[in-house]
Order: C-alpha cells, then sequence, then structure tokens
C-alpha cells in the first residue's frame, strides 16, 4: 500500500515538469528517389585485389590489413563503444554493494543516546550488504542501452569501412608506382633518342650538312629528357614512401618494394548501372544510419528524464556501539523500500539536454544524407570514368601506332638527309605524348575499376555479423 501511494505521489509530482515538443528539423532521404534501379549486386571476393595479379600487392595489404595505425584506431574505438555498451546494460540490473565502517567518536550529553554512553567515548560501527534496483518504469534505461548498442555496431561498421578503405589506399597508390615506373621506361627512352639525335647530329655538322645552330637545338633538348626521367622517378619514390606508411612502416621499407607487376585487363565483375541495393552494400552508409538509429534512441532516453525515477534500495547488516558488539544478533539492521528521483525545479537543465538531443539527432540524420548522396554520386562517377577510359584508350592506341610510324619515317629521312632535324623533333615529341596518354589512361581506367568496387562496398558483406576483429 505505502508504495503504490509512492508512485502515485511520484506521479503528481513529475508532472510539474512536462516534457516538451522538440521534433526534428530534417528527414532520412527516401532511397526511391535515388535513380537505384539496376541488378542487385554480390560482395566481391574477400581478396578482391588478388584479380590484380601482383603477389607484391597482395603481401602489402595483408600487412597492412595487420599492422597498420590507422586501422588499429578503428580497433580501438570499437572496443571502447563494447565497453559502452556493458556499462549501458549493467545499469538495468541490480546492483549490490558491501559497506563497512568504524568511527571512535564522542556522543552528546544532550542528545537522544541516554548514559552511560552520553556523555562519554565509544567506537561505532556498522556493516551492511545493500541493494539498489532501476525499474527504468519509463525506458530511459533501455535507451541508453538502444544507444550504446547502435554505437557499437555503427563502430565495428567503421571498422569494414577502414579496411576496405585501407586495402583501396594501398591499391590505388600501387597503381601510382607503376604508372611511375612505366613514365620512367618512357623518359629513358626518350633519353637515349635524345643523346641518339644529338650523336647524329654532330656527324652531320662534320659531314657539312647542318650548322652548329642544329648541334645546340639537339644539345637543348638532352637536359629536358633528362628532367623528364628525374620527375617520374620523384613520383616513383613518393609512392614508395606513402606505401610504407600504409603498411606501418618507415624509411627501412622502401627498398623492400620492387616494381610492380600488374594485370591491367584484370577481371574485376563491376556493374553498369547503379545496383539497386548499392547502399546496403556500404559500410560508410550502414554506419551513419545506425548512428540515425543511437542518435534517436539518446532523445528517447533525454525525453524519458522528465518522469520521476523509481528505484527498488534495500540493505541487511549490523550496526552497534562497541567493536564487541557489533557481531551480536542483536545489532541486526535491515530494510527496503522505495527511492525516487522527482525533476521538480529541474525543466531548464532537462530541456536543453533535449534540445540538444534532437538536434544531434538532426546533425545525424543529415551525416547520413550527405554520405548517401556522396555514395551515388562517387558510384556513378566511376561507371562513366570507365566507359570514357575504354574509348580513349583506342584512340590514344591509334594515335600511338601513326605517331610511331611518322617518327620512324622522319628519322630515315634525316639520316639520308631528307629532312630536317626539327621534323625529327616534333615527330619524337607527338610519340612521347601518345605514348604517356596511354600509359596514363591505361592506369585511370584500372583505377577507376578499383574505385568502383570500393564504391559498391568491395567484399564487405552486410548478410553477415558485425566484428571488430582482423
Amino acid at each position: 500500500m505505502r508504495i503504490a501511494w509512492t508512485l502515485a505521489a511520484a506521479f503528481a509530482l513529475g508532472g510539474c515538469v512536462f516534457p516538451q515538443v522538440e521534433d526534428p528539423a530534417t528527414a532520412p532521404v527516401a532511397t526511391e528517389s535515388l535513380g537505384l534501379d539496376g541488378d542487385s549486386i554480390a560482395p566481391a571476393d574477400a581478396r578482391w585485389w588478388t584479380a590484380l595479379g601482383d603477389p607484391q600487392l597482395d603481401a602489402l595489404i595483408e600487412e597492412a590489413l595487420r599492422g597498420s595505425p590507422t586501422l588499429a584506431q578503428t580497433l580501438a574505438r570499437v572496443r571502447s563503444a563494447q565497453a559502452q555498451s556493458d556499462a549501458a546494460g549493467s545499469e538495468r540490473q541490480p546492483r549490490f554493494t558491501f559497506d563497512a565502517d568504524e568511527t571512535y567518536q564522542r556522543f552528546s550529553e544532550h542528545f537522544y543516546i541516554p548514559p552511560p554512553y552520553g556523555g562519554n567515548n565509544y567506537w561505532v560501527g556498522q556493516a551492511t550488504a545493500n541493494m539498489s534496483w532501476d525499474l527504468d518504469f519509463w525506458g530511459r534505461q533501455s535507451a541508453l542501452i538502444s544507444q550504446a548498442n547502435a554505437q557499437l555496431a555503427a563502430s565495428q561498421l567503421d571498422v569494414a569501412a577502414a579496411r576496405l578503405a585501407l586495402a583501396g589506399a594501398i591499391t590505388q597508390t600501387y597503381l601510382d608506382l607503376h604508372r611511375a615506373w612505366e613514365m620512367i621506361d618512357i623518359a629513358t627512352r626518350l633519353e637515349i633518342q635524345r643523346q641518339h639525335l644529338l650523336d647524329l647530329t654532330r656527324q652531320r655538322v662534320s659531314a657539312g650538312l647542318d650548322t652548329q645552330m642544329e648541334i645546340k637545338i639537339a644539345e637543348a633538348t638532352l637536359p629536358q629528357a633528362r628532367n623528364a626521367r628525374l620527375q617520374a622517378e620523384g613520383e616513383r619514390d613518393v609512392a614508395l614512401h606513402r606505401l610504407a606508411e600504409l603498411t606501418g612502416h618507415g624509411a627501412d621499407r622502401y627498398a623492400q618494394i620492387s616494381r610492380p607487376k600488374l594485370t591491367l585487363d584484370a577481371g574485376l565483375s563491376l556493374p553498369d548501372h547503379l545496383p539497386a541495393d548499392l547502399l546496403a552494400h556500404r559500410p560508410d552508409v550502414l554506419a551513419a544510419r545506425t548512428r540515425v538509429d543511437a542518435a534517436t534512441a539518446g532523445r528517447e532516453a533525454a525525453h524519458a528524464e522528465f518522469y520521476p525515477n523509481v528505484n527498488l534500495k534495500a540493505f541487511v547488516g549490523t550496526q552497534a556501539i562497541g567493536l564487541d558488539k557489533l557481531v551480536d544478533g542483536g545489532s541486526l539492521i535491515y530494510g527496503a523500500g522505495p527511492a525516487l528521483h522527482l525533476p521538480i525545479f529541474d525543466a531548464r537543465r532537462l530541456r536543453a539536454n533535449y534540445k540538444g538531443a534532437t538536434a544531434d539527432l538532426d546533425a545525424s540524420i543529415a551525416g547520413y544524407n550527405e554520405t548517401v548522396l556522396a555514395a551515388i554520386r562517387e558510384t556513378s562517377d566511376q561507371i562513366s570514368l570507365g566507359d570514357y577510359f575504354t574509348q580513349q584508350i583506342d584512340q590514344a592506341q591509334q594515335t600511338l601506332d601513326a605517331a610511331g610510324a611518322a617518327y620512324d619515317l622522319a628519322q630515315k629521312r634525316y639520316e639520308a638527309g631528307l629532312s630536317t632535324q626539327l621534323v625529327v623533333l616534333d615527330a619524337e615529341s607527338r610519340v612521347l605524348d601518345a605514348r604517356r596518354d596511354l600509359v596514363i589512361l591505361n592506369s585511370n581506367r584500372l583505377l577507376s575499376r578499383v574505385n568502383l568496387l570500393l564504391m559498391l562496398g568491395g567484399s564487405f558483406d552486410p548478410a553477415a555479423p558485425a566484428s571488430g576483429d582482423i
């Protein structure tokens, strides 16, 4: 009966603080309006990068997934979220404690304790086992648990996104390294051709067929070729440094990474249109959506704080004046009853917390919408770029074939004295430009295919249980 009266009083007093209406200002984007109408997709192979046919790349990615500082940070956040989830879950269980103390004190002669205790010094001791249990009438603890679990799930999805991003970053950097080596080859070949042209020009001057002006022109073109080679070597070194960093190493790793041996026509199975289930295969999108769920639960918990909080408390133990009486049977004490927290004069803080929780929900929804729209754009970009590069490679190969034939003819005519040095240099420049274009286009096409695979979620399987393990 007393508990019933206590609860009734709590409801009445709790009405002194009214929950406010604070609706979210934003809403999640409607997926049916995003143009996702292609066939469904399946996750890529767990080690999709092996399709590029380079064992060194395979080893670098496997090494990075074991020891990357970036991935270690993400895994640490998962452990932190797991601890918070465990802590939130423990709040629903009864809590047991044991307290004991002994105090040497003088009792007042004019208090409720009569002589011989009053006016004298005695040890006063107490030892109790205590229990408290939050009954969670309004679902606050349940909402906090849901929030913590959603944050844990989001952090586990972050691990999948981090793994995917790390494998992608190494693959992209490895493609940069491959392209740099190809550019070194072109620049080296150009340097050899320029040296040959300089030697030939000197022979023609000695034979009276050319002048010193042609020698100066040939001498000026040789440093240009050397600069092109040095630039390509610099790009190669930058790519090496980046690969070492991504795998968790320093300068000691540079010399251990050799020239890539990639299969440029790698068989990566990719769609031609935006798949209908694109968003379900992107761990970053799912993580953003899960954070909306976490913010929603946090808002519910803030709303529940407007209502009275009811706990059950109980204790049992002993209490006595004098150490020899503490374990006496007559010193037994016990008790049980409800404990209330009434937010009577706390309206300003509660409303501020609720408003802040609603703002957090708005921010989470806006972040989710931004992630979704970026996913659509990124995937569309890579699909378009793949078609674009394929068409350009065909044209670039035809240009290179024609430029190479023109250069061979110009060189033969120059050696026979039927053409000028400028014609040879112009033809050579056209060949060089065509080779560079073809190398860049081949590299970019493969890069776009890798990027598209990453934009589609790579090997992430939404049906697999989330895990923070590597």
